[in-house]
């Protein structure tokens, strides 16, 4: 009779455990002062321009957070992912933007491998009771870039409703398939930076987790 309880409860709490992950996380707003993890790469490092031109230090004046530049130039998402948790423990993020991929688009490195690094990366980040927001990368395609027609990597749509996450779409590829807002073919210029940074502020207020300023 213990035994079969026992195996009840389990049996509850496993389901109670698979509706707790269909359900869409509740996003709480992120007061001025708090930190918040900008996790990615060249393109959060501010390459092409400088250190206050950066979209972290944009969106730190837009929202008055201490956001922290976690970008690592030539980073690709195993590379992000070994360096988070040290991240976690030293500033204790209450909210982490995941903007990384590109490295390993670029690469062709398989993405399988791609998608289960940023899966893991917004785990450990939620588990570590940050709020998470996933920003997609576009698709690697020079020609789309000459045409201005830079679309994301279907991998982060597909992240985001399968982990339940918000999502932040179109912010790089409207950036980046812009010559007048690149530095160069893959990273953007103070203007581009700039852009982003107020797209993504927009796209926080709407999700609550930022204030109208």
């Amino acid at each position: 009779m213990l035994a079969s309880r026992r195996a009840l409860l389990v049996s509850f709490a496993s389901l109670a455990a698979l509706v707790a992950c269909g359900r869409k996380r509740k996003l709480s707003a992120v007061p001025a002062g708090a930190t918040v993890l900008a996790l990615g790469d060249s393109i959060t490092f501010g390459t092409g321009t400088t250190p206050e031109s950066s979209y972290p230090s944009v969106l730190a004046r837009l929202t008055g957070w201490n956001v922290v530049n976690a970008g690592v130039p030539g980073d690709t998402s195993a590379d992000a992912l070994a360096r988070l948790p040290g991240l976690l423990q030293e500033h204790s993020p209450q909210l982490v933007l995941v903007s990384i991929g590109g490295n390993d688009l670029l690469r062709r490195l398989p993405v399988a491998e791609t998608r289960a690094n940023i899966r893991a990366i917004c785990q450990q980040a939620a588990a570590a009771g940050a709020q998470v927001v996933l920003i997609a990368i576009p698709e690697a395609s020079a020609v789309a870039a000459a045409m201005r027609s830079l679309g994301d990597h279907a991998l982060y749509g597909e992240i985001a409703t399968e982990m339940k996450l918000p999502l932040h779409s179109s912010g790089w590829s409207r950036v980046l398939g812009d010559p007048a807002m690149r530095s160069d073919p893959i990273h953007a210029n103070a203007q581009g930076y700039e852009a982003f940074a107020r797209g993504l502020a927009e796209r926080l207020r709407e999700l609550g987790l930022a204030a109208a300023r």
